[in-house]
């Protein structure tokens, strides 16, 4: 096919957004000739990874906003705007190209949210959305446990979320979707109120054979101290204050434990006093921002195993790659990791109340310092539970099948009267 990708992050060699918009295109190019436009400012690195590693059917367009908007790009509602706008210039960009070219299936990729519209799926041609995020939120009874400046965030991220959701294109985009990809299930609910009609969930992200290789060669850990280990932006839903909280029930009964946090964040003073509060000051250790994404691997290699308690995340890349190094994963039953963390891989803490989530928290974490065998144990189905679930070359079969899909519901749209429109009517 000929697939026409909206990639507005889209960069080599990077996390994060831009890591989910480079590795579907590359994985989508495997199959299909793949055109993507994408901001201009991934232009060089994107040029100079081809170069070295050329893709025959992966074709770029950049979409570069006039110079009088280029001050938007600074700051979180300038970046808003920025985009905004950038998705109105990709519409006729992409309208231009499919009248060169011809395309049998649009889809969009990032951003990956489920509250932003795509202008580009208003082309009279089958469209698919997704996966996107971003319609997980903590649980109302978590609030209190934030700080104030963590409830300042969750007001205005849900805010944010509202008004994306009153906006006439994020209707239009849900209901032009011949299929919408969702991330998690809470996401899956806001699109089909939005009006989207055929939602499926699925990973954002994947590992590459090369990737699951490195991962296992950061080895297994038996030394002591039993050691913890979260990695991620110190932002008040990632829940690291929860962490903290169990950690120190653990110190009870395993005073040589240790717990490292890699990044910084608008939390970073809050953690500490929370450390300092608890008695455990001595035995956490802030990493700060690492120069390097190697140096956090390095870190990871000298842990046991990984707390990952996000009270909503979409997917996050850090449990997955935790997963795929052979560490357990600690986390809670919600969002991406409530996913990826299957049975035998880690523990998913309950999260009807903090008490009941800090409770789980610390018994997963008594429960494998006291024994590392089982640690191991975990370890080991982590990794094959990655290779199963989350291989690039899966989700290439899965998103082949769904641009079938899309295509066959396109068609039956516009021919009301066909055979295949009356077996799929209402679903």
């Amino acid at each position: 096919m000929k697939i026409l990708v909206s990639a507005y992050h889209c960069e080599p060699d990077k996390g994060s957004e831009l890591a989910v918009g480079w590795s579907w295109v590359l994985q989508l190019a495997k199959s299909h000739d793949v055109f993507v436009i994408t901001e201009t400012g991934w232009r060089k690195a994107i040029e100079q990874n081809l170069t070295q590693n050329p893709v025959p059917r992966l074709t770029f367009t950049y979409v570069e906003l006039p110079s009088w908007a280029l001050f938007w790009e600074k700051g979180r509602l300038g970046f808003e705007a920025h985009h905004y706008l950038w998705q109105v210039l990709a519409y006729f960009a992409g309208r231009r190209m499919h009248k060169k070219i011809g395309f049998d299936v649009v889809h969009h990729i990032t951003l990956g949210r489920y509250w932003t519209p795509s202008l580009l799926s208003l082309l009279p041609v089958p469209f698919v959305w997704g996966p996107v995020g971003g319609g997980e939120s903590a649980p109302a009874s978590f609030w209190p446990t934030f700080s104030l400046r963590g409830k300042v965030f969750e007001l205005l991220r849900d805010l944010a979320r509202r008004m994306g959701e009153c906006d006439p294109l994020v209707r239009v985009t849900a209901r032009r979707a011949a299929v919408a990809v969702a991330t998690t299930e809470q996401t899956a609910a806001r699109l089909r109120i939005l009006g989207a009609r055929r939602v499926v969930v699925h990973p954002q992200f994947g590992m590459t054979p090369q990737e699951r290789y490195f991962f296992a060669g950061l080895g297994t850990r038996r030394a002591a101290p039993f050691r913890l280990i979260s990695m991620g932006r110190l932002l008040p839903w990632k829940g690291f204050h929860l962490g903290l909280m169990a950690f120190a029930r653990l110190q009870q009964s395993h005073p040589d434990s240790e717990y490292w946090i890699i990044n910084n964040g608008i939390e970073i003073g809050h953690l500490k006093r929370l450390a300092r509060t608890l008695g455990v000051e001595a035995k956490v250790t802030f990493w700060g921002k690492l120069p390097t994404i190697q140096d956090v691997y390095g870190k990871l290699a000298e842990c046991d195993v990984v707390v990952h308690p996000a009270l909503h995340e979409a997917f996050g890349v850090a449990c997955l790659e935790s997963l795929a190094s052979g560490r357990p994963v600690i986390c809670l039953d919600l969002g991406g990791p409530g996913l990826q963390v299957r049975e035998g891989t880690g523990f998913k803490a309950a999260t009807a109340t903090p008490e009941a989530a800090i409770a789980d928290l610390a018994a997963a974490m008594v429960k494998l310092a006291s024994d590392r065998d089982l640690c191991l144990r975990m370890g080991r189905a982590a990794q094959r539970s990655v290779e199963e679930h989350f291989d690039w070359d899966r989700k290439g079969e899965f998103i082949a099948q769904v641009y079938e899909e899309a295509q066959r519901r396109w068609y039956a749209d516009k021919n009301p009267k066909s055979e295949y429109r009356l077996e799929t009517a209402g679903s």
